[in-house]
């Protein structure tokens, strides 16, 4: 359930992009999900903004130990929100669009509670929505990754991307775009150490990065 090193192979900050880390595990909190378990539907498999499952749908805490939800989301989830949005307005406000790659990692294999499909899991997952993210930011991320031989799939095997709550499926100036990478490509998932193709990872996600910004931006100016 942990993003290993997802902060050190998306670490593309230079300006004027924005780098926002969320600080704990999603086992702590999940930002990504909606605070009102009755429209999220992860809920469902007691794994909302506050889990209370763990991948294998068995209890994530002991018998007794009950965190308090609100604190939880006001700590972490106002606090990362706010942070997101604030770092939107003023892309707006300087730039009259902003693009937000959501980026995160995925296990190799399906977790228990996922799809037991036999589809092939690819290298590369790019998640979309519809408001918020154009076909051509798909098509142009999933152009960049292809040409670096990595293996890409849309919304598979997680979908959607990430909007700050005051734009979301309001303002169409505001793109988002999940990047998913499998583990595989840079991490042992049993032992949990770093493969020796890690910096080249990192470098490749570095410039593929670089490049859909740049479109991403001459595309906004006409928009």
């Amino acid at each position: 359930m942990t993003d290993h090193y997802a902060d050190e192979l998306f670490d593309c900050q230079a300006e004027p992009n924005t780098r926002i880390v969320f600080p704990v595990s999603r086992l702590v909190l999940d930002p990504e999900r909606f605070i009102d378990d009755a429209v999220e539907p992860m809920a469902k498999k007691g794994m909302g903004v506050v889990y209370v499952k763990t991948s294998d749908g068995k209890p994530l805490r002991e018998p007794g130990f009950v965190p308090s939800k609100v604190e939880l989301i006001e700590e972490f989830y106002h606090a990362h929100h706010n942070k997101l949005e604030t770092a939107v307005a003023e892309s707006l406000r300087d730039n009259a669009s902003c693009l937000v790659l959501d980026c995160h990692s995925f296990p190799s294999k399906p977790l228990p509670y996922e799809d037991r499909s036999a589809r092939i899991r690819p290298d590369i997952c790019l998640g979309t929505i519809p408001f918020h993210t154009p076909e051509w930011l798909f098509e142009e991320a999933d152009r960049l990754f292809r040409a670096e031989g990595l293996r890409v799939a849309q919304n598979y095997p997680f979908g959607g991307a990430l909007s700050p709550n005051r734009y979301y499926e309001k303002d169409r100036l505001v793109l988002a775009l999940m990047i998913e990478i499998n583990r595989s490509l840079y991490m042992d998932e049993v032992l949990g150490e770093r493969l020796p193709g890690f910096a080249g990872l990192k470098s490749t996600l570095r410039r593929t990065l670089r490049d859909l910004m740049l479109v991403a931006r001459k595309q906004m100016r006409f928009v």
